[in-house]
């Protein structure tokens, strides 16, 4: 069952990079929406070496502690998050925007129902294969 799983994400992988290889307009409003758990949705877009993703948390979301090799770029739209990184944290309200440098540790909490659009390079694959469990649990997979 774990090789079927693995062999489904790679395709869903696949689907994602052949889609990018053509131009591409797009309409959030037709963009399908991900559910991720019950406090956060996404909509993706994805090129061949950046992708956004527009996230909707509710007041009290949490992402848990992550990171990865891409580097992120936060906008909030609506809103307010705060972030922790390295140890500190800052807040994030609707105009601003941040960005996490890659492989550094950081977690979230939405302060408000906020809409937010975060921009990677490169490509996060985990959340294109559907591998991105500390989403969907809200609990950290970093190893200690």
């Amino acid at each position: 069952m774990a090789g079927e799983a693995r062999g489904l994400a790679k395709d869903k992988l696949a689907s994602w990079k052949k889609a990018a290889r053509k131009p591409q307009h797009l309409r959030w409003s037709e963009v399908k929406e991900e559910k991720l758990n019950d406090k956060i949705t996404r909509k993706l877009a994805v090129g061949q070496n950046e992708m956004i993703g527009r996230l909707w948390l509710a007041k009290g979301a949490v992402v848990p502690p992550h990171k990865h090799v891409s580097e992120q770029i936060t906008m909030v739209m609506s809103g307010a998050i705060r972030f922790s990184i390295s140890g500190k944290d800052v807040t994030v309200r609707a105009g601003e925007v941040l960005v996490i440098p890659p492989n550094v540790v950081h977690s979230a909490v939405a302060l408000e129902d906020t809409d937010d659009i975060d921009s990677f390079s490169p490509l996060r694959e985990d959340w294109l294969s559907g591998d991105d469990a500390y989403l969907k649990t809200g609990k950290s997979t970093l190893r200690k």
